[in-house]
């Protein structure tokens, strides 16, 4: 059925429903980041303290400070990726600056017995800059089948489709293209996308998509530490995560048939969004040391209430249907008075746990007194708590009904993982050498989905007079995975990532 009557557009404000299982990810998923010492050590900062990082590991280990120290930790990333999607394999890279902790503690003896510490720190908790493309032939589904089951699902006419908010980025736009259109089949009317017909041929589909990806996530923390006795210390951190995420989405379909009038030749879709916002977290420790070689560590972060996420998004869709309807372009401004869509939303990141053990080295006879320590965390996360909101006092039905249905797809899609970091140091007089090694689980349920991240690191470090400075590189193996789309009545088929980085970190400091 060729007929479509397009109605003015509306001024509509309603959901861009544009969060994705995946988002978990982007929020919790990344390595621990840290100064050049912290980093040449795996990230193991659980028990050990003397370092402004602790304020984001735990933040007892702020209370080892007895004066005053400054710090700035830039860094510059390599990233370099393989991409496998059905049996097609591309190669990218991507480099950039990035920072790790930046601030001051000061320590402060109260008494004999007590001491004080006060904290101010901005670091880069993930970086975002990166490319991933990869292409492939595809003969099991199609892009534009997820147009056409949500208009199916919808009950709406298409009148009703080309009107709705929710629509206006994909399927209103596939509609107005012909793209998507109605078809009577053996009686019934079914919604079906044109690029189907190249696939009840038994043919493929050449599908390419490239995801551009910019921005960071900050965090600005306050932290508090008490130390009695050399002992037992404890800590509290007040974390203030800043939120800036852009990603443009290419994704282009096409027939690979020689037939210039089977109703499809191509599309391309292309898919702008932003994501700004902030929130507030806080972590809380403890360190005992048992012995004067011993210690331990014990920490507990919040979840992090993302309590002002705002999305923005256009889309854009080019559509060649050949003998069809010939080519024609549709924007999501067409439908949303040339105004890009905005929805608001809270979140709430998954808790932490971290349980710690540090071993320090005394003096040792003919290495100039030489010291040092070795140290290990083990950190859980549970990323199946991740849960989405509306931020509307008086949500629709419409938008609980989506968020209900995401909440649960992410308990059942991911699980609590279990993430380990190594690291230890060897001093010579005002030189010291480091190794450390880091290993992030896999967070999905399913064992077909695989995802894990390992990094090696190696260091030294100077200090000499209330002046330090240190160099580390950090080399991560990562393994993820990534759906181009969704379909909710076929099997979902995905890229396989291999993607290895070279992080080089500098931190310089101050004592005072």
């Amino acid at each position: 059925m060729k007929k479509l009557i397009f109605l003015p557009a509306l001024f509509i404000s309603g959901l861009i429903c544009a969060q994705i299982p995946e988002d978990v990810l982007r929020y919790s998923f990344f390595p621990q980041n840290g100064t050049a010492r912290n980093q040449a050590i795996g990230g193991a900062m659980g028990s050990l303290g003397g370092d402004i990082s602790a304020i984001y590991v735990n933040p007892a280990g702020l209370g080892n400070y007895k004066t005053g120290e400054i710090v700035f930790t830039p860094g510059y990333f390599m990233h370099h990726n393989k991409v496998d999607y059905r049996e097609s394999k591309t190669k990218n890279s991507q480099n950039g600056f990035g920072i790790g902790p930046i601030g001051l503690v000061y320590g402060m003896q109260t008494n004999a017995t007590t001491s004080h510490a006060v904290s101010f720190a901005v670091t880069q908790t993930a970086n975002y800059n990166n490319i991933i493309k990869y292409n492939g032939l595809n003969n099991l589904s199609s892009y534009s089948e997820q147009w056409a089951e949500q208009l199916a699902k919808s009950g709406l006419s298409l009148d009703e489709a080309l009107n709705t908010a929710a629509f206006a980025y994909g399927t209103a736009p596939a509609l107005y293209t012909y793209l998507v259109d109605t078809f009577r089949v053996n009686g019934a009317v079914q919604v079906r996308g044109l690029p189907e017909n190249i696939l009840d041929a038994a043919q493929a589909l050449r599908q390419v998509n490239e995801v551009e990806t910019s921005g960071a996530q900050y965090e600005i923390a306050l932290g508090y530490a008490m130390n009695k006795n050399d002992k037992f210390q404890w800590g509290v951190t007040l974390g203030i995560p800043i939120m800036d995420y852009h990603s443009i989405t290419t994704f282009q379909e096409s027939d690979t048939a020689s037939n210039a009038s089977n109703g499809f030749g191509s599309f391309t879709y292309t898919d702008d969004y932003t994501t700004n916002g902030a929130g507030l977290n806080l972590k809380l420790g403890v360190i005992v040391k048992p012995t004067e070689r011993v210690r331990l560590g014990l920490a507990v972060h919040t979840p992090t209430y993302m309590v002002s996420l705002k999305d923005k998004r256009a889309t854009n869709l080019l559509a060649n249907t050949e003998n069809y309807e010939g080519q024609r372009e549709a924007s999501s401004l067409l439908f949303t008075n040339d105004q890009p869509g905005e929805s608001k939303y809270s979140m709430a990141t998954p808790w932490k746990a971290l349980i710690s053990a540090s071993y320090v080295l005394r003096s040792i006879e003919d290495v100039k007194k030489q010291k040092g320590f070795i140290t290990a965390d083990i950190e859980y996360v549970g990323h199946q708590g991740s849960n989405f909101y509306s931020d509307n006092e008086a949500p629709t039905q419409e938008e609980k009904n989506y968020y209900n249905a995401l909440n649960d797809v992410i308990k059942d899609q991911y699980k609590g993982s279990f993430n380990f970091r190594l690291g230890g140091e060897l001093k010579f007089n005002t030189i010291m050498g480091r190794l450390g090694f880091a290993y992030y689980s896999d967070p999905y349920r399913e064992e077909e989905l695989n995802a894990s991240r390992t990094l090696i690191s190696g260091g030294i470090g100077y200090r000499h007079k209330g002046f330090f400075i240190d160099l580390t590189y950090v080399h991560s193996i990562n393994k993820d995975v990534h759906f181009p789309y969704r379909l909710e009545d076929r099997a979902n088929t995905y890229a396989s990532l291999n993607d290895q980085a070279g992080n080089i970190i500098a931190s310089v400091g101050f004592k005072f």
